[in-house]
C-alpha cells in the first residue's frame, strides 16, 4: 500500500469551537509532508489526531494508517513515533537513557539495546562515547533537539511525526536541521510528517505541502504548485511574497483575455478556469516574475502597468523596489543584487517607471 496516512472527512470540535473541519488528504510512503499554516489555523490539531492524543467528532470521519482505522487507539498502539517542539527530554536521564527509554517500554531485549541507542545517536550525527552519559542541561539547543530526534528514530517507527522541532534553535543551525532532516527522510525512506508555521521550512524539506486556514486545508501540493499557482489569497500571502491586481474581463484577445482595472489600465490574461466575459477576477503576481523598465521600453508581449519609485529596499541577495501605481496601491519587484557598488540600481525615489511581466505569470485567484 503507497498511503501510510489517510484522514477522510476529519473534525474535531472542542466546545463550541470546530478546531479541524471536515479535511482529507493522504501521505504516500517514504515522503516528507508538511502542515503548513498561521496559529490557531488547526494544524497541530491535526498532527494531535494523527498521534491518537485526539479523537475525531464521533461523526467526524476516519483517521486511517497503513490503511487501518485508528480513531479509537491509544498512541502505543500506532506505529508512530513523534518529536516535539519542547524537546520533552526526561532532565533526570542521561542522553543515552534518554534514547534508550522508548525501547525499554516496548521490552526490547536487554542486550539489543545499547546497540540501537548507539546506532541512533551515530544517525543524529552524536557520538555516543562523547555525548551517552550526559544530562539534557550539558547540551546546547541544538544537541537537546538531535536526542530527541534520535529517541524518537531508534523505534524505528512506520511513520515520523514532528512538531515545530526546529523552532528554539538559532537561524544558521535550524537551516542545517532542515538539510540534515530531509536527508534522514530519504535515507531511512521513514515518513516524515512535519508541522510548522514557517514557510521557508516546508518549501525547503518537503515533497508536499498541505497549507491549513480556518481548520481546512486551503491548498495540497509541490512545494512548486504552492508557490508558483496559489489557489487563493490567502495561500499567496501567506507563502512568500504577492502583488495583487483586480480588473474585469471585456473580451477574448488571441488565446487570452484582455482585462481593465480600476484605474483604466489595460493587461491580458491567459485563458483559464474562473475567467470569462465580464467578469471580475483577482490575480497575484509573485516580485521576483514582475521587472523594471524605462517608459516605452516594456518589451513587447509583456503586460505594462506606469508607476512610480516610492522606495528602494536593500535585502542583500535581492533589492526590493516598491512603486506606486495608484493612489495608496504599492506593488513590489524584486530584483537580483548585481553589487550595489560595482553597478549599482538604476532607479532611485520619484523615478517613473513601467512595470512589465508576462502574461503566464499572472496566477488567477479563487476566493478565500
Amino acid at each position: 500500500m503507497d498511503d501510510v496516512v489517510e484522514f477522510v472527512r476529519v473534525s474535531k470540535t472542542f466546545a463550541a469551537y470546530r478546531a479541524v473541519d471536515n479535511i482529507s488528504f493522504e501521505v504516500r510512503r517514504g515522503e516528507f509532508f508538511s502542515i503548513l499554516g498561521p496559529s490557531g489555523c488547526g494544524k497541530t490539531t491535526t498532527l494531535r489526531l494523527l498521534a491518537g492524543f485526539e479523537q475525531p467528532d464521533a461523526d467526524g470521519g476516519e483517521v486511517r494508517l497503513l490503511g487501518e482505522r485508528v480513531n479509537e487507539r491509544r498512541p502505543y498502539e500506532r506505529q508512530i513515533a513523534m518529536v516535539f517542539q519542547s524537546y520533552a527530554l526526561f532532565p533526570h536521564l542521561s542522553v543515552e537513557r534518554n534514547v534508550a527509554f522508548g525501547l525499554e517500554m516496548r521490552a526490547v531485549s536487554a542486550s539489543d539495546v545499547p546497540k540501537r541507542v548507539a546506532a541512533a545517536l551515530e544517525l543524529v550525527r552524536l557520538d555516543p562515547g562523547v555525548f551517552g552519559r550526559r544530562m539534557p542541561a550539558q547540551l546546547s539547543g541544538g544537541q537537546r533537539q538531535r536526542v530527541a530526534l534520535a529517541r524518537a528514530l531508534v523505534l524505528e517507527p512506520a511513520l515520523l511525526l514532528l512538531d515545530e522541532p526546529l523552532g528554539a534553535i538559532d537561524l544558521k543551525l535550524r537551516k542545517e536541521m532542515q538539510f540534515e532532516l530531509k536527508q534522514l527522510n530519504r535515507q531511512l525512506g521513514t515518513t516524515f510528517v512535519y508541522v510548522t508555521h514557517d514557510q521557508e521550512e516546508a518549501l525547503t524539506m518537503s515533497d508536499r505541502i498541505a497549507v491549513m486556514s480556518n481548520s481546512r486545508i486551503a491548498q495540497l501540493g509541490s512545494p512548486a504548485e504552492i508557490y508558483e499557482n496559489p489557489r487563493t489569497p490567502f495561500v499567496a500571502r501567506f507563502i512568500g511574497e504577492s502583488n495583487f491586481l483586480e480588473g474585469t474581463a471585456v473580451e477574448p484577445d488571441g488565446e487570452g483575455w484582455l482585462v481593465v482595472d480600476d484605474g483604466g489600465h489595460r493587461w491580458h490574461l491567459p485563458a483559464g478556469p474562473g475567467v470569462a466575459g465580464g467578469r471580475r477576477v483577482s490575480v497575484a503576481v509573485r516580485p521576483e516574475w514582475l521587472d523594471l523598465f524605462r517608459p516605452g521600453e516594456t518589451p513587447a508581449g509583456e503586460n505594462v502597468l506606469p508607476g512610480i519609485v516610492r522606495d528602494v529596499v536593500y535585502l542583500g541577495e535581492t533589492l526590493h523596489v516598491v512603486v506606486r501605481v495608484a493612489p495608496e496601491r504599492d506593488l513590489t519587484v524584486a530584483l537580483r543584487n548585481e553589487g550595489q557598488l560595482a553597478r549599482p540600481l538604476p532607479w532611485a525615489r520619484g523615478d517613473a517607471v513601467h512595470l512589465g511581466w508576462l502574461p503566464g505569470d499572472s496566477q488567477v485567484l479563487e476566493a478565500d
